[in-house]
């Protein structure tokens, strides 16, 4: 792929046992890619993705969706007679869809209309029902939306509200966390990712904030409330998940849609690697840590989250912008 260069991780715990073979023993382990050439201007600083577009359902929401199923079973929440009901903006909802096809569970999920085309489509081919909301309140309509349909039948439905459940923040406190930090050998310096439900900031930083306490750990937002960035939430103006502590961060990021679509198409035609818009704001954020850096006169080995593929984006316009 280009500049990029894999760092497998070492040994790194797993949420599905070993030994398994099928689709849901692949959740997690995902590569380090090194991104040279977006940092050829920032000696003294190396910036890493985490590729969790590499995860079979093709996001880093693969890892808090099989927690939060595996503990529906665990507690005897969840079993074949109830119906998994969650609140999506897509890539969680394309993770329950893929889990709940191997695992012979019925999946409906409230989403967004205007969730892209392409997300809606893998949703329907998992064989998930959809119930499509308000757009103009992205996904604090669907999770209004959710708790409604919630409310009136609970006990025709498994809920595991992803943006409250700490089986999501969980989840990435016992496998992405070690898994970068066993990559990095320890020599993580700074990390960032955006939020949504929280849950891949909350548990990384929990985790390297207890294991590498002098890494830096710096979330990344939307810088208004009406954005482009699909699945971030602009934390001032939206509902805020309740698994979200604003005392975790050492700093926070606000980046602006069109850099995010820039980043993209700089990450696809410079390192060969297509990534959804999401993870273009994450690296935006990451070089802007790293020209701090820079100026300062400091070395930094930097990890983000490279939360999905651009093949959920194919069909937006900003490709056929000029660069």
């Amino acid at each position: 792929m280009g500049g990029a260069k894999f760092v497998m991780a070492l040994a790194a715990p797993r949420l599905y046992p070993h030994g398994d073979t099928s689709v849901l023993a692949h959740i997690g382990n995902t590569p380090l890619l090194k991104l040279s050439k977006l940092t050829a201007d920032l000696p003294g600083v190396n910036i890493y993705g985490k590729a969790e577009y590499l995860n079979p359902g093709g996001s880093v929401k693969d890892r808090p969706a099989l927690n939060m199923i595996l503990d529906g079973e665990r507690t005897g929440k969840l079993n074949r007679e109830r119906v998994l009901l969650d609140a999506t903006s897509g890539n969680t909802g394309i993770a329950y869809a893929m889990i709940g096809a191997a695992k012979g569970y019925r999946i409906k999920l409230c989403l967004p209309l205007n969730a892209s085309p392409e997300r809606k489509r893998i949703l329907r081919a998992y064989g998930a029902e959809l119930v499509l909301t308000d757009p103009t309140q992205g996904s604090d309509g669907a999770i209004r939306k959710c708790h409604e349909i919630y409310e009136a039948d609970p006990d025709r439905y498994f809920y595991p509200d992803q943006y409250s459940n700490p089986c999501n923040w969980k989840a990435h406190f016992e496998t992405t966390g070690p898994e970068i930090i066993a990559q990095t050998s320890g020599a993580i310096t700074h990390f960032i990712a955006g939020m949504g439900t929280s849950g891949t900031f909350m548990g990384v930083s929990r985790r390297l904030h207890r294991d590498v306490p002098g890494a830096k750990c710096y979330s990344m937002q939307p810088s208004t409330g009406f954005h482009g960035l699909e699945g971030l939430k602009h934390m001032p103006t939206a509902i805020v998940p309740s698994i979200y502590d604003p005392e975790l961060a050492d700093g926070n990021i606000w980046i602006d849609t069109e850099d995010a679509y820039k980043m993209v198409r700089r990450c696809a035609r410079e390192e060969g690697i297509l990534i959804g818009i999401s993870a273009g704001a994450n690296i935006v954020a990451a070089r802007k840590v790293g020209k701090r850096l820079v100026e300062q006169g400091e070395h930094g080995v930097i990890v983000t989250v490279l939360c999905d593929g651009a093949d959920k984006y194919l069909s937006e316009e900003f490709w056929n912008d000029p660069d």
